[in-house]
Order: structure tokens, then C-alpha cells, then sequence
């Protein structure tokens, strides 16, 4: 069954392209049976776990300046849709756990924060740039990927998750 779970992911997945909020990068095949962050199994992801929320991936490091304005917008948004069912996970790549530490004390998150300094993970979700997000419906089917993080679409960000949210 895991292994049909798998196949059909991986091929709406690379299927996705054709949906407007998923981006054209159709070579992200992600088995979310077996991700698993590297930094220890205390950090693993248990996609099961989720089924039925609406989860949103986020990829960034300590460096990178559009996280610093990402962290306070997914803080918002745990805050007024976790009682709805989002979840939101963000996977620090840094190698040094140090620098993702400072980057958290300055930016604190009420969302649960996973490592990746081995960048497994990122290459499983094919991660190009930081921030990179990756948000899966109710369905556990990708929904929406976004590079980069803009002040200006806020707005749609949010309405994208409101959206998927809804559906049941």
C-alpha cells in the first residue's frame, strides 16, 4: 500500500506542473513514505501524521535575508489556521546547527523546525534557491511549491492556503 502511496504522489507530482500554483520544475518526485530529515531520527518527519492537515514545507538557512521575512508571515499564519489544520515545517540546511540557532533566537518560530545540514531532504523536494516552500493539501498531493520569499504576495500566499484549507 505504501508502495502504491508512493507512485501516486511521485506521479502527481511530476503531473503538478500543469497546475498553476505548482511551479514548473516537474523533476520533484518526493515519496514522503520515506523522507526522513538527516540530522537525527529525532527530527524524521512522520508524514502520516499529517494526513488530512495541509502542510507546508519550508526550506532556509541562517544566510538567507527573504527568511527573515518568511519566519514572522509563517508564525502568523500557524497562529490563525494550526486550529484549521495547517502544520507548517521548516527544514534548516545550515551545517552549522550554531548559526541556524542565532538565526532562531532572533526570528523564534511556534512552528516545528527540523535539520537538514546534509541538504537529503532539500534534494529530495529538489530545493533550488532559499526559501523554498512546498505545500501539500488535505490529500497529502503537492499543492504548491514557491521560490523565494515576496512581500507582495502575501497576500496570495495566504489565500492559497485559505483555499486549500477549505477543501475537504
Amino acid at each position: 500500500m505504501q508502495t502504491l502511496k508512493a507512485v501516486i504522489l511521485g506521479t502527481a507530482l511530476l503531473l503538478s506542473g500543469a497546475q498553476g500554483a505548482w511551479a514548473a520544475d516537474t523533476h520533484t518526485s518526493v515519496n514522503t513514505n520515506r523522507i526522513a530529515s538527516s540530522a537525527s531520527a529525532a527530527s524524521s518527519i512522520d508524514w502520516a501524521a499529517y494526513q488530512g492537515k495541509v502542510v507546508l514545507v519550508d526550506f532556509w538557512a541562517s544566510w538567507c535575508e527573504p527568511c527573515r521575512q518568511s519566519f514572522p508571515w509563517m508564525q502568523a499564519m500557524q497562529q490563525k489556521y494550526a486550529d484549521q489544520g495547517l502544520v507548517i515545517i521548516a527544514v534548516n540546511v545550515d551545517r552549522e546547527p550554531a548559526k541556524a540557532a542565532a538565526f532562531l533566537q532572533k526570528h523564534p518560530a511556534n512552528f516545528a523546525i527540523r535539520y537538514d545540514p546534509e541538504g537529503r531532504l532539500a534534494k529530495q523536494f529538489n530545493v533550488q534557491g532559499m526559501p523554498s516552500s512546498f505545500v501539500l493539501g488535505r490529500d497529502g498531493k503537492p499543492a504548491a511549491k514557491h521560490q523565494g520569499f515576496f512581500q507582495a504576495k502575501q497576500a496570495s500566499y495566504e489565500a492559497e492556503l485559505v483555499r486549500l484549507l477549505r477543501a475537504q
